[in-house]
């Protein structure tokens, strides 16, 4: 089950209102370390550009591909443990604006966890130590440690 806050009572649909929810400042400068990151070739660059541009919790050797998008509005939200990977295009999703409410959640990975290309982390999951999460999943629900996963709806294929 998601960890989320949720925020309602909107007339409108709260992102026509994104700038009460989060800051303009906040999310530009968010916006410029995040697309310097993205295309950055290095990754030991790249995980010092997202710890003190993002804060973001990021342990030892975190190494995020090429493209890698981690949440624009709240992402000192997202911690991800040592000798983690998160791969090719993969999105860290902290928040969701719905039509009438919004949700906030951390985003928790493990340790020696890797995350395939193009897998989407809804906001308010923890992952697990040692997990493999499969290229294009869409983690919508915790994932145990030692599992591997892949697929839409996710689905927990093995556990070591």
């Amino acid at each position: 089950m998601r960890k989320l806050t949720r925020h309602t009572g909107f007339k409108i649909n709260p992102l026509w209102h994104l700038y009460r929810t989060v800051s303009l400042v906040k999310v530009v400068k968010n916006f410029i370390v995040i697309e310097a990151g993205r295309f950055m070739p290095s990754t030991k660059i790249k995980h010092k550009l997202y710890g003190a541009g993002l804060k973001m919790n990021i342990g030892p050797h975190v190494s995020f591909a090429y493209k890698a998008m981690p949440d624009l509005m709240f992402p000192e939200l997202i911690t991800i443990g040592e000798n983690s990977i998160i791969g090719y295009n993969a999105t860290i999703l902290t928040h969701e604006y719905l039509t009438d409410e919004y949700r906030i959640g951390k985003v928790e990975i493990g340790k020696n966890t890797m995350i395939g290309a193009n897998a989407t982390i809804l906001p308010g999951v923890t992952i697990g130590s040692n997990v493999k999460v499969g290229a294009g999943t869409v983690i919508s629900k915790d994932v145990p440690d030692n599992a591997l996963v892949y697929g839409n709806p996710m689905i927990i294929r093995e556990r070591a």
